[in-house]
């Protein structure tokens, strides 16, 4: 087998503090913090110079990681518009099963966050929705009902 498990997901960001909070109101927690650079993050990444603060979020289970970083060099580039579609392609979204889709949305409306669409169900199996958060990340945001 080529894969042991999927570690964690890169979201570059322009404010830390701003990225973090808003992830700790999902529900993920804090693992820990740290600055990388030198010769090996430029060989690993590609780029020369490098030095990028990371915070590592996790679940609350523990499988699931997100990997915040915030590039001091080289600065961090824009590529296309700050409010991607969910259509465009690449990366667009991180979903995440919640208890409550309803009071996740409200907590997160709290952090600036704003619906993509409406929240809609299907079938008897999820409730769903999409929530744009700070600097245009969205995440996916499912309930189990009953039918799941």
């Amino acid at each position: 087998m080529a894969i042991k498990r999927m570690d964690n997901v890169l979201i570059v960001v322009e404010d830390l503090e701003t990225a973090k909070a808003f992830f700790t109101e999902l529900g993920m927690q804090l693992e820990g913090e740290t600055r990388i650079g030198g010769e090996w993050a430029d060989r690993v990444v590609g780029l020369k110079n490098v030095q990028s603060d990371i915070a590592m979020m996790r679940t609350p289970d523990g499988h699931g990681h997100v990997e915040l970083s915030k590039f001091i060099t080289p600065e961090a580039t824009r590529d296309g518009s700050e409010e991607p579609a969910v259509n465009t392609l690449g990366i667009r979204r991180i979903m995440f099963t919640v208890d409550d889709v309803d009071e996740v949305l409200d907590r997160l409306r709290s952090h600036s966050a704003e619906l993509v669409g409406e929240v809609a169900q299907y079938e008897d199996v999820y409730r769903l929705c999409f929530v744009r958060g700070p600097e245009g990340i969205i995440v996916g945001l499912a309930e189990e009902l009953d039918g799941a």
